[in-house]
């Protein structure tokens, strides 16, 4: 990295040299009559280049890391150029009063070659800018890109993983019983579970679903596992009518996952309560702890982390206390759309 570094700055101190031999050449006639004025005033042209390069580089690069071109265009511009401005103008009388009080030479009498020295810093802080917003530009286009791959593969993951084998077999096992003691209630059942695999069908391309259609899906859903548990199994469901959007299947996987990770029996009923906390739904439990869970523990919640990273900038919480267990998701408002 040193290596490299260097080797960029004795590459400037080159083009520098060289370009201030060439330019006070052409710009200063009266310096070619004496090879000592000639000399004078090519090193400081040069080293005027130097420190206005290698300066508004540094600069640059600083300003990247402060202000994003891709969040802040307008305002990294502005700040961008005031501070060119202010940097160069500083070198130049720098320098300037520097070689006067040093060399006792004037520069005055030669001040036609600074025009062309700061023209060409002109175009070097120009292209420097530019370059950091074309970098910063494709460095957003290329995270832009992998988050997008990121939600679609959360996305199949938990379609693979949520509604998953264990909760379709144990469905059906309660359907074995219903059929014989309660045909009626059966039928039911066979409709509600259709609608849970119809939606999860129906959403799997899509990365916002509206909250009513969540709520709906989640009753079916909650209808199963309510026929499996009975009383075991206590929800509340305290939201109301609130317009929005969030990913599909991820209240869901909330709930499974509590119902994975927590003992649900008739001496420890499994509390479930679901609400709206500001701009969050939240989705808390109790917390009663299995002693042992399958491999697959924390996979849905990785998962709904990952796609709200990408869906909007409001993070997801997540607060353990000793007795309950709780997630916020965002609610996103139905006009936004993911960044692509």
């Amino acid at each position: 990295m040193k290596k490299a570094v260097w080797k960029e700055y004795g590459t400037v101190v080159a083009i520098s040299v060289a370009g201030s031999a060439i330019t006070t050449y052409f710009t200063c006639p009266e310096c070619v009559e004496s090879l000592e004025r000639y000399m004078w005033v090519t090193v400081f042209t040069a080293s005027l280049w130097i420190f206005l390069w290698i300066g508004n580089g540094e600069l640059t690069q600083r300003i990247n890391h402060w202000i994003s071109w891709v969040k802040y265009p307008l305002r990294r511009l502005v700040v961008g150029v005031f501070s060119t401005v202010v940097y160069t103008v500083t070198v130049v009388m720098a320098l300037t009063l520097l070689w006067e009080y040093l060399f006792q030479f004037s520069f005055g009498s030669y001040s036609g070659v600074l025009f062309p020295s700061l023209l060409i810093t002109f175009f070097i802080s120009l292209f420097l800018h530019g370059r950091a917003f074309l970098m910063n530009w494709r460095e957003s286009a290329v995270n832009a890109e992998r988050l997008q791959r990121e939600s679609v593969q959360a996305q199949y993951s938990s379609l693979r993983n949520q509604v998953n084998p264990h909760f379709l077999f144990n469905s059906l096992n309660a359907l074995t019983h219903l059929v014989h003691q309660n045909p009626d209630q059966a039928v039911k059942f066979i409709k509600q579970l259709s609608d849970v695999y119809r939606y999860v069908l129906a959403t799997r391309d899509q990365e916002l679903v509206s909250l009513h259609e969540e709520i709906q899906f989640l009753n079916s859903y909650m209808y199963l596992q309510q026929i499996r548990f009975g009383e075991k199994l206590q929800l509340a469901m305290e939201i109301g009518e609130v317009q929005g959007q969030v990913a599909p299947l991820a209240l869901q996987m909330l709930m499974e996952n509590a119902i994975k990770h927590n003992i649900v029996s008739e001496e420890q009923p499994l509390h479930i309560r679901i609400y709206r906390q500001g701009e969050y739904l939240v989705v808390e439990n109790s917390r009663q702890k299995k002693t042992v869970v399958d491999d697959a523990s924390g996979v849905g919640l990785e998962n709904i982390r990952k796609r709200y990273e990408f869906l909007c900038p409001l993070p997801v919480k997540v607060e353990e206390q000793p007795h309950s267990f709780k997630v916020s998701i965002p609610m996103i408002a139905t006009r936004e759309r993911p960044v692509a």
